[in-house]
């Protein structure tokens, strides 16, 4: 248990650089003493206190685009790490991620819809309306390649049919956003592009907000079902013998996973590997409790993404790389050296 607490404190340490590291450096350097300044300034006006000057460029910089970035950067990659712990556990098998059961791709199928038809249409909810619209889409899908597998056949099978069901819907969702990008204009097109290859831009407070209650959901009930998500490892039946309701437990996760992937996805965009390739790493460094897993693999993906953001906005600055490319770029040769040294075959 020692071990344990150290490993998350060495976690949080790592986050806590990286997000200072991040809200710092960007396209505008920005010093500590500005953010401390706006720090402060930001508690005065919290705790009605008069602020003792007016906040500068810099100072306005840090407290309204980029501490939000730096801060939902760590909440989305928590949140895909979580989730892929979940789906993981839920599978019984490394290789799985988020994204597997038509989440993402749905959410992606949703904004693709928005881009192009966004002028069509006679409801908007302003800017939360491309984040209602992905929300759908996820939703929507997800319940699509729930819905199949069930009457393709349950049992044994169950999981097999979840799992070949949401390969096909994926494959339906990509083909669906690719011919929305054939028909789209220019700009709708690079838009349903820069966004299905992943995207902090739109970071703000509420935004941080939202994906935090998401996040939150997600842990308390990965927390909640960690000892019955281990014995399902041992199989179905071997679960039902030790007083596991398997059928329960399987809703409450994917209902858990599709909510939390689904706020995260709908405002990012979709963020491929760091819900396959961090729950691995933490497997190998730390075993497969579940109970363990979901706290490192939280810090862990919320470390990685962070990473990947900082590397996105000074890599081509003043400009920014899609998200998307980094943490793919790093993330597959990541897993294959990982992969190879840990003798893994399937």
């Amino acid at each position: 248990m020692v071990r344990w607490h150290r490993d998350h404190l060495l976690l949080a340490g790592m986050l806590l650089v990286v997000v200072l590291a991040s809200a710092r450096w960007g396209a505008v350097p920005i010093a500590p003493e500005e953010m401390w300044h706006a720090v402060r300034r930001a508690l005065d006006a919290a705790g009605a206190a008069s602020p003792s000057a007016t906040p500068t460029l810099n100072e306005r910089i840090f407290l309204e685009i980029r501490l939000p970035r730096a801060l939902l950067a760590a909440l989305v990659g928590a949140s895909l790490a979580v989730g892929g712990v979940l789906m993981q556990a839920l599978f019984r098998n490394p290789i799985v991620e988020p994204g597997l059961i038509g989440t993402s791709s749905g959410a992606a199928l949703g904004a693709a819809l928005y881009f192009v038809m966004g002028a069509y249409w006679k409801w908007s909810a302003g800017i939360w309306t491309l984040p209602i619209a992905a929300s759908l889409g996820a939703g929507a899908c997800t319940w699509a390649v729930i819905t199949l597998a069930r009457a393709a056949g349950g049992g044994r099978g169950a999981v097999v049919s979840l799992l070949l069901t949401g390969i096909a819907v994926n494959a339906l969702c990509a083909s669906g956003v690719g011919f929305l990008s054939y028909i789209a204009r220019d700009p709708q097109a690079r838009s349903i592009t820069f966004w299905t290859l992943g995207t902090l831009a739109g970071a703000s407070w509420p935004v941080v907000c939202m994906v935090s209650a998401g996040l939150a959901l997600g842990l308390w009930i990965g927390l909640r079902h960690a000892q019955s998500l281990n014995a399902l490892m041992l199989g179905d039946e071997e679960a039902r013998y030790l007083g596991v309701d398997v059928r329960r437990l399987r809703l409450m996760v994917l209902v858990g996973n599709v909510i939390m992937v689904a706020v995260a996805t709908a405002f990012t965009g979709v963020i491929a590997f760091v819900g396959l390739v961090v729950p691995h790493v933490m497997r190998l460094w730390r075993g497969g409790d579940t109970r363990h897993l979901m706290g490192t693999s939280a810090l862990g993906g919320a470390i990685l993404l962070g990473l990947a953001d900082l590397t996105a906005r000074l890599a081509v600055a003043p400009a920014e790389l899609p998200i998307g490319i980094v943490t793919s770029v790093v993330g597959v040769p990541a897993f294959l050296a990982l992969l190879r040294r840990a003798h893994v075959h399937y």
